[in-house]
C-alpha cells in the first residue's frame, strides 16, 4: 500500500505511531500532554512587536500536529488551550489564567487547535515524508490561527480600519510563518529517514 494512502485509523502512518507502535489510551493521553508540553515551553521563545508577539507556538503547533495526527494533535492543543485558561503559564510570556481570555493574542491560541488538526491530517496523508508536500501542509496550518485571531484581536483592541489590522495582525507575522513552516517541513522527512534507517538496522 502506498504511504500516502487514506488512513484507516486517526494517527496511523503519523511519526508517534512509527516510534510508539503499540499504542493504548495512556501511550495517546501521555503524547497529547507532551504535545501540549512542547507548544508551552516554544511559547516562551517571543519577540514582542506589537499587541500580538512572534512566538514559537506556531513551529511548535505544526511539530506537535504532525508527529501526532489530526485528533491527537487537535487534543494536545485543546489541553494546552484550558491548561492556560486554568492558570498554568504556558501561553506567551508566561502568562495564564481566564482573564487571557482578553488579551489580543488569545485567538490565534483558539486557532492553533485548527492548525494542529491540519497538520495532522497532512501527515496521515504521508506529506510530511516530502518536503514539498509537506511545506504545502504546514503553510495551511500555519495560516489557520488568522482565521480566529485576526478578528479576535480586531475586537479586543477596537480597532476598524482594515490596513492597521493587518499591520499589527497579519503582515509582521508572513516571513516568520514561513520560516516556520520551513523548518519544520525539512525536520519531518529527516525524521521519517532516520526512523526508516533504525529500522533497517534492526532486522
Amino acid at each position: 500500500m502506498s504511504t500516502a494512502a487514506v488512513p484507516s485509523r486517526p494517527g496511523l502512518g503519523v511519526l508517534a505511531d512509527r516510534v510508539l507502535p503499540r499504542s493504548s489510551t495512556l501511550v495517546d493521553v501521555g503524547l497529547v500532554v507532551a504535545g501540549a508540553a512542547v507548544v508551552g515551553l516554544l511559547a516562551q521563545a517571543e519577540w514582542r512587536i506589537g499587541p500580538v508577539p512572534i512566538t514559537g507556538q506556531t513551529l511548535g503547533v505544526m511539530l506537535v500536529g504532525g508527529a501526532l495526527g489530526m485528533r491527537r494533535g487537535a487534543a494536545a492543543l485543546t489541553t494546552y488551550l484550558v491548561a492556560g485558561l486554568l492558570g498554568a503559564p504556558v501561553f506567551a510570556g508566561g502568562a495564564g489564567g481566564p482573564a487571557y481570555v482578553l488579551a489580543p493574542s488569545f485567538g490565534f491560541v483558539i486557532g492553533f487547535i485548527g492548525a494542529a488538526a491540519i497538520a495532522g491530517w497532512a501527515a496521515e496523508r504521508a506529506w510530511d515524508r516530502h518536503v514539498v508536500l509537506a511545506m504545502g501542509g504546514f503553510l495551511l496550518a500555519t495560516a489557520a490561527p488568522f482565521v480566529v485571531g485576526v478578528p479576535w484581536m480586531a475586537t479586543v483592541l477596537g480597532m476598524t480600519d482594515p490596513a492597521v489590522i493587518l499591520a499589527a495582525g497579519v503582515t509582521p507575522f508572513l516571513v516568520p510563518g514561513l520560516i516556520k513552516a520551513a523548518v519544520a517541513a525539512a525536520v519531518f522527512p529527516l525524521a521519517w529517514r532516520l526512523v526508516g534507517r533504525l529500522d533497517s538496522r534492526r532486522r
